[in-house]
């Protein structure tokens, strides 16, 4: 009896932690630990080995990369569609805050970085990494806070970081694109096109969207964009609603819904912690304080540690100041000042932007090092902050 209640409770306690939301930024955590501790252990060369071994056309890094990482831009732009249509971010009102956070939140690091590499003209095609938050480890800190964070500011953070994950889609686009090959970009808009017929259609069953979606892939990395970007555009084509024209449609079971929900747990608990195994290791062996000091390093830590904590808390002051928006409920500014500095967590957007600017494995590596350290730094800070203000905000 007493075992059936032991492992009744084990269940119990399993699936809620699968269904809390920050549950996939501890995971993120540990794996990151884990990938830097195999990459500096007696593990290394097969580590480094392994994910170099080719299974068709394509390194097991690459097929992580490219393939395995379109599942998350797919969950991601599912994500940004309902926030915007049916969500906290389904109105101006409710943009404008958040909106302009990202916003600044993105030009500042951006900022930071050039002014560290203005120098080095082959490192400014960089500027992007430090511009992005990784939403799961952000929401996986804050959850840790518990009551002692109004709920105001996770829907704050995660509609922040939403919009900071379209602006990293469209800079991905814009900025990181090989030469294209006009004919496999032909082919997707075609695919694109029959997608959206789909939509207009109707059509709510998930298969045709998801075969024409394989389809797209292939033909997103034939063109020389980053094949992930297939994920994004064919997440926009899934209908959230079961009939067009219907408003009152039950959107829990709109094709939308489904998908995301089908897909959460593989991506949150599967796919991030795959890739950022794969490529957060990095090798300390001979790194000196040289490297950490080197002006790309300093870019990428102080672009997430002071250009997201001057750009998001800044913005958020002039707004607020100017009476064009109010502070999320119930939080102070110091608390918002931790939220700002949580926003430096820029883990798995930015190792994917820095795996796209630059194909030297030593300067992917100190890519990594300024990753780690301006999102620890901002981690640890802001969470120093939000324990501080947190206590202020019971008494």
């Amino acid at each position: 009896m007493s075992s059936t209640i032991s492992k009744g409770r084990i269940q119990s306690t399993l699936r809620h932690f699968l269904d809390n939301e920050a549950s996939g930024g501890i995971i993120l955590m540990f794996v990151a630990a884990l990938a830097i501790a195999t990459a500096n252990s007696p593990m290394a060369d097969a580590y480094f080995q392994i994910l170099h071994v080719y299974i068709g056309p394509l390194s097991i890094q690459h097929w992580i990369n490219d393939a395995l990482m379109a599942a998350f831009f797919l969950l991601v732009g599912l994500e940004i569609k309902r926030e915007m249509l049916d969500g906290q971010l389904s109105s101006w009102s409710r943009r404008i805050l958040p909106g302009a956070a990202a916003a600044g939140g993105m030009a500042f690091p951006a900022l930071f970085y050039v002014y560290f590499n203005w120098n080095d003209p082959s490192s400014l095609k960089g500027w992007a990494i430090p511009t992005a938050t990784d939403i799961a480890f952000a929401l996986g800190v804050l959850s840790l806070f518990g009551k002692r964070v109004p709920a105001s500011l996770k829907i704050f953070l995660a509609a922040l970081a939403i919009i900071d994950d379209l602006g990293a889609v469209i800079v991905i686009a814009i900025f990181y694109t090989a030469d294209l090959n006009l004919l496999a970009l032909s082919g997707a808009a075609i695919v694109v096109g029959n997608l959206i017929i789909f939509n207009r259609m109707g059509v709510k069953a998930l298969w045709p969207y998801l075969v024409l979606g394989a389809v797209l892939w292939i033909l997103v990395f034939s063109s020389g964009i980053h094949a992930t970007l297939a994920g994004v555009l064919l997440a926009l084509t899934i209908p959230l609603k079961l009939t067009p024209g219907i408003p009152e449609a039950t959107h829990a079971e709109s094709p939308l819904h489904k998908l995301e929900h089908h897909l959460h747990k593989p991506v949150a608990f599967a796919i991030v912690p795959i890739f950022g195994f794969a490529n957060a290791g990095v090798s300390f062996a001979g790194v000196s304080m040289s490297v950490i000091t080197e002006p790309l390093t300093m870019g990428v830590a102080a672009g997430l540690l002071l250009g997201k904590l001057v750009g998001v808390l800044g913005t958020v002051a002039i707004l607020v100041n100017l009476k064009l928006a109010e502070l999320p409920a119930k939080a102070s500014w110091g608390q918002m000042a931790g939220l700002a500095l949580l926003c430096g967590i820029g883990f798995t957007m930015s190792l994917f932007i820095g795996l796209l600017a630059f194909n030297d494995p030593n300067v992917q590596d100190h890519v990594k090092i300024g990753i780690l350290l301006g999102s620890l730094t901002s981690g640890v800070i802001g969470a120093v902050l939000l324990t501080a203000f947190g206590r202020r905000s019971e008494t």
